[in-house]
């Protein structure tokens, strides 16, 4: 089969075997969607060889249409046993730790990680389904109600995801980013927005403020926004270090919160209500013959998401 794979510091579609499920799901992959990670470990992030790619929607052997939760457990540990390997010592995750991904013909997961995907959620919404889980997990971390006053720094994907999953709480939200485009997606949806030049006029206002940026920068603006004893949020990762004043952090009192993947099930009702706007997220659809170019395409400033089609 085809597949889309990082080795020797080198991306390429690359002819391998099917993988051979030993006693897991076997899933056609008709939709995968390259994310920010993907080109990430491109450059080197977290270590991983193999096939890329953790956003998907499948068919699996018994003809289900599926999408599927990227951590894999041991199945043994305490967290396992109470139903959630996200933080299993011995996890893979698909496309990123220890297991080949999505962007190929076909993948493997247990079948426990797999997901019905309503019909009312197409392919190309469906697909949406792990970033928009993602954005969703900040509300496991962090309590909002609908008078916390936060910010969300970043206009890409994974901001406007958070933005209008938190907006579902009925907190007022503010989307902060660079493009009027991009902002423009959220204003459709009710979400008040700020240019970027314009934020620090904004300081000490936020009750808690979601780093999305992607952007180094994005952290010390969070805490610009946030008032004492306020909650940051951090959704991005980098490749290398971030530096971190943590003098600001001790006098102000701030709260600070990692948020990583979160559960399947919020996002797909979400998506089957109609509550989230992914379609004007997608900037592009290839080939996954074609998935350098996607890659490329991906990696183009101002481009959102970018899907693959086996």
């Amino acid at each position: 089969m085809k597949a889309l794979r990082y080795q020797n510091q080198e991306v390429s579609v690359a002819e391998i075997d099917r993988p051979i499920a030993n006693g897991e799901a076997l899933v056609r992959v008709t939709l995968s969607g390259i994310c920010n990670t993907d080109l990430e470990i491109a450059r080197g992030y977290a270590g991983f060889e193999g096939t890329l790619g953790h956003e998907f929607v499948g068919v699996d052997e018994g003809g289900q249409r599926v999408v599927g939760e990227i951590n894999a457990g041991c199945g043994l540990c305490d967290l396992c046993r109470a139903g959630d390997s996200r933080h299993c010592p011995s996890r893979t995750v698909l496309g990123i730790v220890g297991r080949d991904g999505a962007h190929a013909e076909f993948l493997q997961l247990p079948a426990v990680n797999l997901l019905p995907a309503p019909p009312e959620i197409s392919d190309e919404h469906a697909v949406f389904t792990e970033p928009l889980a993602a954005a969703c997990g900040i509300l496991e971390r962090v309590s909002i109600t609908n008078e916390t006053k936060v910010a969300v720094i970043g206009d890409g994907k994974l901001g406007l995801l958070c933005a209008q999953v938190i907006a579902t709480t009925g907190a007022p939200v503010m989307l902060i980013g660079k493009h009027p485009n991009k902002l423009h997606i959220a204003e459709r949806r009710g979400i008040e927005t700020l240019l970027l030049e314009e934020a620090k006029r904004r300081a000490r206002e936020f009750d808690v403020v979601v780093e999305a940026s992607g952007s180094p920068g994005g952290f010390d603006l969070a805490l610009d926004l946030l008032h004492p004893r306020g909650v940051l949020v951090l959704k991005s990762t980098f490749h290398g270090l971030t530096e971190i004043n943590s003098a600001r952090i001790v006098v102000d009192e701030i709260s600070v919160v990692g948020s990583r993947c979160g559960r399947f099930a919020p996002a797909l009702e979400l998506l089957r209500a109609g509550k989230i706007d992914v379609e004007n997220l997608i900037s592009d659809e290839f080939t996954l013959a074609d998935g350098l170019r996607a890659m490329d395409r991906a990696a183009q400033s101002g481009v959102m998401k970018v899907l693959l089609r086996p």
